[in-house]
């Protein structure tokens, strides 16, 4: 059996034709029409055609089967959509692939992308039978506008229908030992690599009048913290672009939205205090470097122990922004850290939560410590929980 769109006499020739012997269930049959997903003019031709229903279940074997064609579930939303995600060679990046990729619908079609791809080990391995269905690994690297273009070139019709940009640098240490070379680099990173990708997606999305770009922020984006500042600096910069374009994006139906998690355990993170801990401070001043080896360093740790997520539950986090109906512009991925955002809308002045931060640090220090203690357990209790949850 043949089964076709009715193009009927001029009708437009960008109406996609359906292969052959399709098997399929439940949900409905759509097409594509001028970047548009249409559910009229449902007619088919060919002996005993009838109207027929669709679902992503149906598929054989997953949805690449179907590269040219459109589907959507009852409510006309597409039912597999492609997701170019950045940063894919570990932590967030990485687990969010893999969960997309592995999801049990079989939603998304990921495009995992990394700068050094003989960094693939891991996700290849952690993918599993995803790898080459739903999976697909790329190379790009964001400081590179050139590596993007080819990136996004390399996906049929350029059709990026979530863009995740997680991919990111990191830098701790006293302003003073921080070149500007190192700035440069951070804010290149940090900044200019979402630019460049946005730069490349944003124009199909509002001819398309659907997308959504998913930028992994941090809670650094919202509030200072003591020798962070020039990655706070490259978050907050991240934060006010995208808050600016959200204006934009929304008329063409582009959601945006802004992940922020707290400390999120990963290699990535890891390596970084590693590096702070082995920086030359003998250029400093003797209470600037009491403050960073005797004070920030450990309390650092202490911080790490007690709030610190998973890549897995960020990356959980994630997909649900990804598949809400109403994404929300802004979602913390740790509720711990909402009273950090409530503290500073409270004070236009920008006082109360400098004075907040400064006593609770350094003049309650013991008291901080004994709240990381409880934090900590509570973390634990909460994790324990949602494991029994999860247990049949």
């Amino acid at each position: 059996m043949v089964l076709g769109f009715d193009l009927q006499a001029g009708g437009p020739p960008e109406w996609q034709l359906i292969g052959e012997g399709l098997h399929f269930l439940g949900g409905s049959l759509c097409w594509q029409q001028s970047g548009h997903w249409d559910r009229g003019r449902q007619a088919f031709q060919g002996p005993g055609t009838q109207l027929l229903h669709l679902s992503p279940a149906g598929l054989n074997p997953n949805c690449t089967s179907l590269p040219d064609a459109a589907v959507s579930d009852r409510e006309g939303r597409m039912s597999c959509r492609n997701v170019l995600i950045t940063g894919c060679s570990s932590g967030i990046g990485l687990a969010l692939a893999v969960h997309l990729a592995r999801d049990e619908l079989r939603r998304f079609r990921v495009v995992a992308t990394m700068r050094d791809l003989g960094r693939r080990g891991e996700l290849e391995t952690r993918a599993g039978t995803a790898l080459g269905h739903t999976l697909e690994i790329r190379q790009l690297d964001v400081d590179c506008e050139e590596s993007v273009r080819r990136c996004v070139e390399a996906i049929p019709q350029r059709r990026v229908d979530v863009l995740v940009s997680n991919a990111g640098r990191g830098l701790v240490g006293p302003l003073e030992l921080q070149s500007v070379e190192a700035a440069r680099r951070l804010l290149d990173t940090n900044v200019l690599g979402l630019l460049r990708l946005v730069r490349q997606v944003l124009p199909d999305m509002k001819r398309r009048r659907s997308g959504h770009v998913v930028v992994m922020s941090s809670v650094l984006g919202l509030q200072g913290l003591l020798f962070n500042d020039l990655y706070c600096a490259s978050k907050f910069a991240v934060e006010g672009f995208c808050e600016s374009l959200a204006l934009q994006a929304l008329k063409f139906g582009v959601h945006i939205s802004l992940i922020e998690p707290g400390p999120v355990a990963t290699e990535f993170e890891r390596k970084l205090y590693e590096e702070a801990a082995t920086l030359d401070l003998s250029g400093l001043d003797p209470e600037t470097r009491e403050l960073f080896q005797g004070f920030y360093l450990p309390y650092s740790r202490e911080v790490f122990a007690a709030l610190a997520q998973s890549p897995a539950e960020v990356a959980e986090h994630t997909a649900r922004v990804i598949t809400s109906e109403s994404p929300p512009f802004r979602s913390q991925t740790n509720s711990l850290y909402a009273p950090l955002a409530t503290l500073k809308h409270a004070d236009t002045s920008g006082h109360l939560p400098l004075a907040a931060f400064q006593r609770l640090i350094f003049q309650h220090d013991r008291l901080f410590k004994a709240s990381l203690s409880l934090l900590k357990l509570l973390q634990w209790r909460k994790r324990r929980d949602m494991d029994h949850t999860k247990t049949p």
